[in-house]
């Protein structure tokens, strides 16, 4: 099968959408398939268009197998609404002025959010092409920015449903990455038969436990420590204050150290917050290379998985979640909803209520006296990952979806 799948982000860039178009496009290209990624420039977090790129409208290139034809946009930081929105408009012209032109025959055609506007492209290139397009949700656009807040005008709330459901209706098949998603569809009237789940997950043979007496350890002092970490974006989704709420309760715990990677538009507030409160016992870096991710999974002694206290975010999973566990390493959890229960079914984490600082300092403690209930949980966690999260797996259900859609 000759594939495309359009999505503003890819490899390197250091996001779950990214890694995931490139974990399900490799395994498609092992199966005998052919992929292509239309994609952009790659600048996501910071917003700089990385070096080997600056200054060119397209670029083409294989990695692995997939040919990624890459496309100008307005780069930006991942913070303030308008600069972002701006971003994806810029993504949606040029996936069609630039990318459209250079895409050989195909299939079908896989456009995935965020974000939303690319979706307009996937159904222009479709029209024209005569190919079914098959729309990959990733987050309920328009409705996380009305829970968190960022949008707050009514007309335009129901403006942008009324596209998001024209565009859903106009997809051949809606790919949800949660299950919770594929319900929410389904209750605004999309069919049951045209929404299918295909989760989140890990490459196990990437992701696997190993020395936690590691480089990170050594590049940063933290040999002789109990380490914490929160590694990811720091977004307004995510309670990263939360983290350091429980940092600064624990402040007087020398043996405990919490680790922070990741960038996002929170992050300038949340070292400000960190030189405020004046936390030497937090570790603040920014995101790390994929090829990174494994070992500072491995150096730490549990790592802390966090949400917004949100209703609709009962309905998110964090895609991180899959690789800890296929890491080995227990986690603290501050979630509810469908991710809670994953975590509950895996055995590979202890729970707490998500924006609460004393629940997450204490669970840290109890997780630092119970090495042996840690050690329980980790392997756990690997056997559960490796049982119903493979990425290799996952990605030959969606091929029996994409084949059924062809049909």
């Amino acid at each position: 099968m000759n594939i495309i799948y359009l999505c503003q982000y890819f490899v390197p860039e250091p996001a779950a959408p990214a890694a995931r178009v490139a974990e399900l496009s490799r395994a498609w290209v092992k199966a005998g398939h052919q992929v292509t990624v239309l994609t952009g420039m790659p600048n996501h977090p910071s917003g700089i268009v990385q070096e080997k790129y600056r200054g060119r409208l397209v670029a083409r290139e294989c990695l692995d197998g997939i040919t990624v034809l890459r496309n100008w946009l307005y780069a930006t930081p991942n913070h303030g609404f308008v600069k972002k929105t701006l971003n994806h408009l810029s993504f949606m012209l040029s996936a069609v002025l630039l990318g459209l032109p250079r895409l050989g025959p195909a299939d079908v055609l896989i456009v995935s959010s965020p974000s939303f506007f690319s979706v307009f492209s996937a159904l222009f290139i479709s029209w024209l092409r005569r190919i079914p397009f098959v729309f990959e949700v990733r987050d309920l656009w328009p409705a996380v920015f009305a829970d968190l807040g960022v949008v707050t005008n009514p007309l335009l709330i129901k403006f942008l449903e009324f596209w998001e459901m024209f565009l859903y209706r106009r997809a051949a098949r809606v790919v949800t990455v949660t299950e919770s998603f594929r319900y929410v569809l389904i209750e605004r009237g999309l069919q049951a038969q045209k929404v299918v789940t295909i989760s989140n997950g890990a490459n196990v043979d990437f992701f696997h436990p190993g020395e936690r007496d590691n480089a990170v350890r050594s590049e940063h002092g933290l040999s002789d420590r109990f380490v914490a970490s929160y590694l990811g974006a720091h977004g307004i989704s995510h309670a990263v204050e939360t983290v350091l709420r429980a940092a600064d309760i624990l402040r007087d715990r020398k043996d405990i150290t919490f680790m922070l990677a990741g960038e996002g538009a929170m992050k300038t507030r949340l070292l400000a917050l960190k030189e405020t409160m004046g936390l030497e016992n937090v570790l603040m870096l920014p995101a790390q290379p994929k090829e990174r991710m494994p070992d500072f999974y491995r150096a730490s002694d549990v790592c802390l998985v966090s949400l917004r206290d949100v209703p609709l975010f009962k309905a998110f999973v964090p895609s991180k979640m899959f690789e800890i566990m296929a890491c080995g390493v227990p986690i603290v959890g501050a979630v509810r909803g469908e991710a809670s229960e994953i975590l509950t079914r895996s055995g590979s984490a202890r729970l707490v209520a998500p924006e609460s600082a004393e629940e997450l300092a204490r669970a840290i403690e109890w997780m630092q006296a119970h090495p042996h209930e840690r050690a329980r949980m980790a392997a756990s966690g690997r056997e559960f990952v490796s049982a119903h999260y493979d990425r290799g797996t996952l990605a030959g259900q969606y091929m029996q979806v994409l084949v059924g859609t062809t049909k």
